[in-house]
């Protein structure tokens, strides 16, 4: 069978995989997707959980939205199209969710903002994880300092605008997640994230996970705050499924639920190689593309081979965490290594060396193939070489491709 295997914004890399050898090709579940502005417009004016839009808006005076960056998919334009119907912009200011990502470039602005973009220049403030003036608002029960962007602890109208899908070691991204780590400080961020480092935080658990526990907590000592969230669910061309606008914990419940229909895909049965594609734009860097094989691994036997393919973009994406990957050629040392010391960007090592310890990791990208061997991972030219590899040693292999792997949790029926 031929099968198309997206590569960068607009490229494709084809690939013959032989009937017999391949289980199938996955993706989130295709759903029944209506007018994009007429599923936000009807959601922002039926809101879960609080009274209308307009009611919430009354006597702002320090109105700020929370916006996430250029690395994530959400269509937020679209829900500032049917926003500017129902309200003035301009008398809104707009934080940036970066995390502790570099400023947008100025493609990601026009992509975030759209139309919306010469309007409203003025009034964006793209948050800075080591810059920004953050306030100390105490210590999580997990002991992580939460200290959280000014301008969102002291705005008295909050609108968060952004998207659900499953999360590596979150659960799920969006409603708590704009608030820490999306406008936290780089010491928060980084002590949040050491808990990623810990078994529970896993993709899809929310219970007794360390790292959303630490995002709730930050919700609770702004309680008082007035926030009106609109969280949206893509489908699997990153169309807009279903919007849950309203009180944020509420919205982000029923937005969990449509996540799990689309993205929780059935596997028949775990595959010897598991080729897990991160599509543009979540193919921005190494660092970022790691969660294509994190969600991989759930298909993938033991001592199979788990194939990478990402474009990434702008090259690695965080040096402390490839720096880890190259401490050893035995992924048990480097887990060792890891356990030493906590820098931002270790986790991402960890849960990749946590798979080089029973799998293979192969890989299709623009990096250098020397600094990827180095890290413990196998390059390739391209998706053809590496099947060609898998089918010369073992021409019985079962292949699974994850399309979309960046957000595909496959479980095995």
């Amino acid at each position: 069978m031929n099968v198309d295997i997206r590569y960068g914004r607009d490229g494709v890399q084809k690939v013959d995989i032989p009937d017999r050898n391949l289980v199938g090709v996955f993706a989130p579940a295709d759903v029944p997707v209506g007018d994009a502005d007429e599923v936000i417009g009807r959601s922002i004016d039926n809101p879960i959980g609080c009274g209308s839009l307009a009611e919430f808006l009354e006597g702002g005076e320090d109105i700020v939205f929370i916006v996430n960056d250029g690395t994530r998919p959400t269509p937020t334009a679209k829900v500032l199209d049917m926003l500017s119907s129902r309200m003035d912009l301009r008398k809104a200011r707009y934080l940036v969710a970066t995390g502790n990502h570099r400023d947008m470039t100025a493609e990601e602005y026009a992509f975030v903002f759209g139309s919306h973009y010469e309007e409203l220049k003025d009034r964006i403030i793209c948050h800075d994880a080591k810059r920004s003036d953050c306030v100390y608002l105490g210590d999580s029960k997990n002991g992580t300092p939460m200290e959280v962007n000014r301008i969102a602890v002291e705005a008295d109208r909050l609108v968060i605008i952004t998207s659900v899908e499953p999360h590596y070691f979150a659960g799920y991204t969006g409603g708590r997640k704009s608030f820490l780590p999306g406008v936290a400080s780089f010491r928060t961020i980084e002590a949040n994230h050491r808990l990623a480092m810990r078994m529970e935080a896993q993709s899809l658990v929310l219970e007794g996970n360390p790292v959303h526990e630490d995002m709730m907590d930050a919700l609770e000592q702004v309680k008082g705050k007035r926030i009106f969230s609109i969280q949206m669910v893509l489908d699997r061309h990153q169309n807009i499924y279903k919007v849950a606008s309203g009180d944020l914990n509420k919205a982000f419940a029923q937005a969990v639920e449509w996540a799990d229909g689309v993205f929780c895909v059935p596997v028949p049965e775990k595959a010897d190689m598991v080729i897990s594609v991160a599509p543009y734009p979540m193919d921005v860097d190494l660092y970022q593309s790691q969660k294509a094989l994190d969600n991989g691994k759930w298909a993938l036997k033991e001592g199979g081979r788990i194939l990478m393919v990402s474009k990434c973009r702008e090259g690695i994406g965080h040096d402390t965490f490839l720096q880890q990957l190259s401490s050893s050629k035995d992924p048990k040392e480097v887990l060792e290594n890891l356990k030493k010391e906590y820098k931002l960007g270790y986790h991402k090592a960890a849960k990749m060396a946590e798979i080089a310890v029973w799998a293979d990791i192969w890989a299709v990208t623009d990096l250098d193939p020397e600094i990827i061997s180095a890290a413990n991972i196998t390059p390739f030219p391209s998706v053809g070489d590496a099947v060609k590899r898998m089918l010369d040693e073992n021409p019985d292999a079962r292949i699974i491709v994850l399309s979309d792997g960046s957000v595909t949790i496959p479980k095995v029926e």
